[in-house]
C-alpha cells in the first residue's frame, strides 16, 4: 500500500532535475568545482564563474537604454534600472523609508535604528557599526594612503578622494549634476542628499525631541545633544569630550600648541 509523505514537515527540498539536485547538495558539502584561472576563486555553478570572469575581462553586456550604461550582471541593470523608474521597492519596517536595495536598507537600518557596534579599533577602542567604517578609521592611525591614481604619482586616504581627484585633474569619470543649481557633486549619493535640502525634506527624526535633518549624519551628530556619552579623547592628558571641536582645542590647550588659524588672528 502507497504512503504519502509529507515533504514539508520533513524539511525535505524538492528539485525540478537532477542537475538542479546536483548544484543544490553543493550548498551542504560546500563543494565548489569552478575555479577562476585569473584569481584562483571557485565558485558552485558555471553561470556563477562566468559572471565573476567578467570582472576580469571588463565585458558589461546588459545596457540601460535610459543613458547607456552598461553592466556586467543582469541583476545590476535591473537594480540600476529604479534610478530612471523611481521604484524602492525595500520599505525600512522602523520609520516606512524606502531604498532601491536591498543593501541599502540593510546599511539603513545599522546606521540608524541600531547602537550595536560589534568592530573595535586596536588602537584607541573606538567601536564601529561595520568593518568598512573601522577599516577607514585604522586610517587616521597608521597614515596609510592605499588608494592611488593610475595617471600621476597621488595617493589618497579615502576613495572619493581618489574620485574626486579623477574628475578634477584627469577628467576621467562623471559628475553628478544639480538639475536646479547645475552645482557638480563626485558621487550620487550627495547629489541625492543636495536636492533633498531643494526640496525642503527632512526624513531623518530625533526619537527624543523630534528634530528632523536631511542626513543620517546630521541626526547622528544632534543626538549627541541627548547623550552624555563622551567619544572623543584628549590623546595628552586622557580626558574624554562630548564634540570633536572641543576636544580639538583642548588638545590645543594641553599640549601648549598654537592653531595654525591663530597665528594670524592674533597679529
Amino acid at each position: 500500500m502507497f504512503t504519502a509523505v509529507n515533504t514539508s514537515a520533513l524539511n525535505v527540498k524538492c528539485l525540478q532535475s537532477k542537475q538542479a539536485l546536483t548544484v543544490h547538495r553543493r550548498s551542504h558539502s560546500g563543494e565548489k568545482p569552478f575555479e577562476c584561472t585569473v584569481c584562483s576563486k571557485r565558485f558552485t555553478t558555471s553561470i556563477e564563474l562566468v559572471r565573476h570572469s567578467r570582472i576580469h575581462s571588463g565585458e558589461k553586456p546588459y545596457k540601460c537604454l535610459e543613458c547607456d550604461k552598461t553592466f556586467s550582471h543582469s541583476g545590476h541593470l535591473k537594480t540600476h534600472m529604479r534610478v530612471h523608474t523611481g521604484d524602492k521597492p525595500y520599505k525600512c519596517s522602523l520609520c516606512n523609508k524606502s531604498f532601491s536595495e536591498s543593501g541599502s536598507l540593510q546599511k539603513h537600518k545599522r546606521y540608524v535604528h541600531s547602537n550595536r557596534k560589534p568592530y573595535d579599533c586596536r588602537y584607541c577602542g573606538k567601536l564601529f557599526k561595520s568593518s568598512r567604517d573601522l577599516k577607514q578609521h585604522v586610517y587616521t592611525h597608521t597614515g596609510a594612503k592605499p588608494y592611488s591614481c593610475r595617471h600621476c604619482s597621488e595617493c589618497f586616504t579615502w576613495p572619493v578622494q581618489l574620485k574626486t581627484h579623477l574628475l578634477k585633474s584627469h577628467n576621467e569619470g562623471t559628475w553628478f549634476t544639480c538639475h536646479i543649481c547645475e552645482k557638480k557633486f563626485t558621487l550620487s549619493g550627495i547629489l541625492k542628499t543636495h536636492l533633498l535640502r531643494h526640496e525642503g525634506v527632512k526624513p531623518y527624526v530625533c526619537n527624543e525631541c523630534l528634530k528632523c535633518f536631511y542626513t543620517a549624519g546630521e541626526l547622528k551628530s544632534h543626538k549627541f545633544r541627548h547623550s552624555d556619552v563622551k567619544h572623543f579623547c584628549c590623546g595628552k592628558c586622557g580626558k574624554f569630550f562630548k564634540y570633536k571641536d572641543y576636544v580639538v582645542r583642548h588638545f590645543h590647550r594641553c599640549s601648549g600648541v598654537v592653531p595654525f588659524s591663530d597665528i594670524f588672528s592674533n597679529n
